[in-house]
């Protein structure tokens, strides 16, 4: 739909043939992706009755995005550090800089675009989620929440809003784990993990580049010391995540608005097992020493461990299972697989583990093949939405008369990470059907608009807390 304007008020769009060659990196410099002004309307209005989203823009911005990819659309592929990283990246601080915010990156390249508030020595509030991809998947995952903040902002200028503390968009670095196997690594060094950070120090990709050789190669860490990303507790006052749901409910219930009370929290295992393989017709069943079987046994061990805690709000996946050599007419010689748990309970997530630790023991022993890796990747705590935060975002509701309900993300996202350094919450829209991760992901622009008019009544709220 087309969006609601103030008489008088000019919007300015770029007008590119193509983004891929007005944002190629060799052919702008930083200066030429800010300064966009965006100018402030005449009028005014006493209320955020009537939110005027420049919907349109809003549109043809995700779709501009979407073409720094690496696979064909309508997928999106965008991996840390590529080059179709990096110009969507670019693009993003043009879009800042049009909206006058003050643009700066960090070491690891979490992009950061203020709003200065009267009161500049109040900590801030932020307001964003991500941009990169896995491969093959859709357009709106963490888009959505970088693309509709830097909107949300321009609504209040439209708007004529002054902010008192500073309001802050944030791009994080890398929420898929798709190049290092670490999910969320921009958001966690924020939040100061030190852990993460020597982890960082060896770890490499599937072509054996060290995450310091990738940053470098585009810009980043120009020295050694990630320490400089960490940010300390109550850096902020208060962080909003705007989000597709990823997944049915919303859409099912026709509700609007989904308003996040907490975030599951996730933990990752990897295990692999090795037997002694063979010919698949030479070697008798009773001989076998097989780690395919294993594997499968310890697949269905999670189910039913899973299924056994007593709660629906459990989950737990298999998401990788490698056999190798991989040939039909050979026993599997090695297995490896990737298990994700989740739950809002730490505790019952935690006991749920801890049977799947038993089960590989005990399926080694009993299969007769060695249990060669049993590792937890990451074990994070649940996290909780703050009450202040929940609060601006449920009275905004009210007040744009959008049907609402509260509900837990059972995905994990920046937020999580940012509840380490400053209350949080989070906002839901529909998705078609659920779908993410895939190319058929898709979010009603109505449904985004929506989203945007929360957003920026909730940030309008906390900013003068």
């Amino acid at each position: 739909s087309t969006a609601v304007v103030c008489i008088g008020f000019f919007y300015m769009v770029a007008a590119t043939s193509s983004a891929r060659d007005e944002f190629d990196t060799t052919a702008k410099t930083m200066e030429e992706f800010s300064g966009y002004s965006i100018h402030e309307p005449s009028c005014l209005d006493s209320s955020f009755s009537s939110i005027p989203v420049d919907t349109e823009s809003l549109q043809k911005e995700i779709e501009e995005l979407s073409m720094f990819s690496d696979t064909p659309t309508p997928s999106v592929t965008r991996i840390l550090y590529s080059e179709n990283d990096v110009l969507a990246r670019r693009y993003i601080k043009y879009l800042m800089g049009r909206a006058d915010l003050s643009v700066r990156e960090d070491a690891v390249g979490n992009i950061f675009g203020r709003w200065v508030g009267s009161e500049p020595e109040l900590s801030p509030v932020a307001t964003g989620s991500h941009i990169d991809a896995i491969p093959y998947s859709g357009k709106y995952d963490g888009v959505v929440g970088v693309i509709g903040a830097i909107e949300a902002i321009n609504v209040l200028k439209r708007f004529g809003f002054k902010p008192k503390r500073s309001l802050e968009v944030i791009m994080f670095t890398s929420e898929e784990p798709t190049r290092f196997g670490i999910s969320c690594l921009g958001s966690r060094l924020l939040a100061g993990s030190k852990e993460l950070a020597r982890v960082l120090a060896t770890v490499v990709d599937g072509q054996n580049i060290s995450f310091a050789d990738a940053a470098k190669s585009v810009g980043y860490l120009k020295n050694d010391d990630i320490s400089q990303v960490f940010l300390e507790k109550g850096s902020y006052f208060s962080f909003i995540e705007l989000h597709i749901e990823q997944g049915p409910i919303l859409e099912e219930e026709g509700t609007q608005i989904g308003i996040v009370t907490a975030i599951a929290a996730p933990a990752s295992l990897k295990v692999d097992f090795e037997g002694n393989g063979g010919h698949a017709g030479a070697v008798l069943m009773r001989n076998r020493n097989d780690a395919g079987l294993a594997a499968a046994e310890l697949s269905l061990a999670v189910e039913k461990h899973v299924l056994q805690s007593g709660s629906g709000d459990t989950v737990g996946t298999v998401g990788i299972l490698e056999l190798h050599p991989g040939a039909i007419n050979s026993i599997p010689l090695k297995a490896h697989l990737e298990i994700d748990v989740r739950d809002i309970d730490e505790n019952r997530r935690n006991a749920v583990m801890d049977r799947i630790t038993d089960s590989a023991r005990s399926i080694s022993s009993d299969r007769g093949v060695k249990l060669t890796e049993f590792r937890i990747v990451n074990q994070d705590p649940p996290a909780s939405c703050a009450d202040p935060v929940v609060n601006a975002i449920e009275s905004s509701c009210r007040e744009l008369k959008f049907s609402y309900r509260k509900m837990i993300s059972r995905a994990y996202h920046d937020s999580l990470f940012m509840d380490r350094i400053s209350d949080m919450g989070m906002i839901f829209i529909p998705c078609h059907k659920g779908y993410s991760h895939k190319p058929e992901e898709f979010a009603d622009p109505d449904d985004i608009a929506n989203g945007v008019r929360v957003l920026a009544s909730a940030l309008a709220k906390l900013s003068l807390s």
